[in-house]
């Protein structure tokens, strides 16, 4: 019996990956000892355990970005981490490591290094972590989602997503997911989100722009996030949702999607060949834009400025796009080129590699 202990933590870009590997995993050999590193703090705290499998807790121990107190008192806590997670691979006599980035992966890394232990990393987003560019200088194999990702020794796997994405056949579920939404199955479908919380950038664009998407004859579908107060016009044509449960509908509906760039979003709207208009979040380091180049660049998405992104944006820019049939479906053929639905089991064939699996 081969057990793997999967690190990483903090936010749904690493846990959902994480996750969809365990999964894989679980899948292929039902008597494997699938293992998930987290801290206690992180998103992974809920999730995992949710999921069935056991979560092993290290401390939350965030690399010094200046000089203060936290940096003094780094390296006792960091030497710390690396020792709890020394303890959990042998208690559970460990056979290879799998970490996602995040606070729990960089004390696997080292871990699992002192320990004799091979390791495998997987980076999501195009700019990578800290942790996983530590970790990329002396894993048995490094993966990454994008193509362009700076990280050594790296190959581009794709993302592994969730199952009902992969698993997702647009067409035969179009009509199930028009009635779900109240929405017409044989008129175009722009599908416009912004997570789990929303974006109020794009919330405020469409509330002054529904009536004139609406006027091109296409319908709209808009995901506003659980904290939006944007209020519901109830036309026909118009499905406002705070949050929705099966976005695999919404894929199945959509034509064309206005939305941010995170690293998950990117690799299901690509795996699913649907072209886009992404409006990359300003905030951070710049990787959402860089998530979406690759779409970018083969023609497959555009992006557009959230500066400047407003009702008068969405006239001026995205409406001469749902008037142009023969450029949307030269953006869907570009889209179905540059995605892929075998990120999961790309992964795990690097951790086959590294166990010296054939």
């Amino acid at each position: 019996m081969t057990s793997y202990l999967l690190a990483g933590g903090g936010t749904a870009g690493h846990v959902n990956p994480l996750l969809a590997v365990a999964d894989g995993l679980r899948a292929r050999e039902a008597d494997a000892d699938v293992l998930v590193l987290g801290t206690a703090e992180g998103l992974e705290s809920r999730l995992v355990p949710a999921r069935g499998y056991e979560l092993l807790i290290v401390d939350k121990v965030p690399f010094p970005r200046r000089p203060n107190r936290q940096a003094t008192s780094f390296p006792v806590r960091f030497r710390r981490a690396i020792a709890q997670v020394r303890d959990h691979i042998r208690a559970h006599d460990v056979d290879v490591v799998v970490g996602f980035g995040g606070y729990a992966s960089a004390p696997a890394y080292v871990a699992a290094r002192r320990e004799g232990v091979p390791f495998v990393v997987h980076e999501a987003n195009a700019k990578p972590g800290l942790a996983n560019v530590l970790g990329a200088r002396g894993a048995a194999a490094t993966g990454v989602a994008f193509t362009g990702t700076r990280l050594r020794g790296s190959e581009v796997v794709g993302m592994p997503l969730r199952r009902e994405v992969i698993e997702l056949d647009r067409a035969a579920a179009r009509d199930e997911a028009a009635v779900h939404f109240g929405l017409h199955a044989a008129r175009p479908v722009l599908l416009v989100f912004g997570g789990s919380l929303g974006a109020q950038r794009l919330n405020d664009a469409l509330a002054d722009s529904w009536g004139d998407i609406l006027a091109t004859g296409w319908q709209l579908l808009h995901v506003t996030g659980e904290r939006s107060d944007l209020v519901d016009p109830e036309v026909p044509g118009y499905a406002l949702r705070r949050y929705v449960d099966r976005m695999d509908l919404a894929f199945a509906l959509a034509d064309l999607i206005v939305s941010r760039s995170g690293a998950a979003t990117v690799s299901e709207i690509s795996a699913l060949g649907i072209p886009a208009l992404y409006v990359p979040y300003s905030v951070g380091n710049g990787e959402q834009r860089l998530n979406a180049a690759s779409a970018v660049a083969v023609g497959a998405a555009r992006l557009l400025d959230d500066a400047s992104f407003d009702g008068d944006a969405v006239r001026r820019i995205v409406i001469p796009v749902l008037n142009d049939p023969a450029r949307i479906a030269q953006m869907a053929a570009a889209a179905e080129k540059v995605g892929t639905r075998s990120g999961t089991e790309n992964v795990i064939a690097l951790v086959d590699r590294a166990l010296g699996v054939s």
